[in-house]
């Protein structure tokens, strides 16, 4: 049980430094928490209930799953699990599995538009929960692992932020796991024991260019301990004059004068 308290107490720690930092929670939020079934998600929920009984607002918490009609998708362990942990929650029932395999073609990823479906899907279930904030269980991994594929693939530097306002402007979407480390996720997640539930679609497509990012990034940090705290830290300190982003900075102005 020391374990399972010591790594409880990294996650807390590192989640309550994201909360602060971010400002994710304000008193009288209804936040709607995205359970997937996978480890990072359960994580997120116990950590969000936990600090919701210690925290000195108040806030409310509904956790929303959405069944995507994946073939052999075990149906019941979720309401199961969540009715056990005594939570308010709710399953969507929508059959983007189909779309998603009609609509790519042979041979591409399923991912981004599975994405894509998925997020319209939860942000209008938020809108009808009466929430105004969404919280998504991506950890510091995820940030890093988004962040080189933007690098090495789209040509851009962007990751995913902690917190950011959905297009419409009527959402706040939250990441409240962002500094928390993919391995205490794991470890905890064992030591908890969570119903985890695979994704059918990411999950079994072996070449993803995220896959091979990982790759990198676990390499790296396995030959440099600490290289992913050092990543993190730079994501959080830029200086847009030494960058080449014009419309960070105004380099036409610039003189010796």
């Amino acid at each position: 049980m020391s374990e399972l308290k010591q790594v409880t107490k990294k996650l807390q720690k590192a989640v309550a430094e994201a909360i602060q930092q971010f400002t994710m929670i304000a008193e009288g939020d209804k936040i709607m928490v995205c359970l997937s079934g996978g480890k990072d998600s359960y994580a997120m929920l116990h950590m969000l209930l936990y600090f919701k009984k210690v925290a000195p607002i108040l806030f409310d918490i509904v956790v929303v799953n959405l069944d995507q009609k994946q073939p052999d998708f075990p149906e019941e362990v979720l309401p199961n699990y969540l009715t056990n942990l005594g939570v308010d929650y709710k399953i969507i029932e929508k059959n983007t599995y189909k779309i998603v395999m009609d609509k790519t073609p042979e041979g591409k990823t399923t991912c981004s538009l599975c994405s894509r479906l998925r997020r319209g899907t939860l942000y209008e279930a938020a809108k009808d929960l009466g929430c105004n904030k969404i919280a998504l269980g991506h950890h510091r991994n995820d940030i890093l692992e988004t962040f080189f594929l933007n690098f090495f693939f789209a040509g851009k530097m962007e990751t995913m932020p902690p917190k950011f306002k959905n297009d419409a402007g009527d959402l706040i979407v939250l990441r409240p796991l962002a500094f928390c480390k993919e391995s205490d996720i794991e470890e905890y997640s064992g030591y908890m024991n969570f119903p985890i539930i695979p994704c059918n679609l990411c999950g079994s497509q072996e070449n993803l260019q995220r896959k091979k990012v990982k790759e990198m990034i676990t390499d790296w940090e396995t030959d440099f301990p600490n290289r992913n705290s050092i990543m993190m830290n730079a994501l959080q300190n830029v200086s847009p004059s030494h960058l080449l982003d014009q419309n960070l900075y105004n380099f036409e102005k610039l003189n010796s004068n």
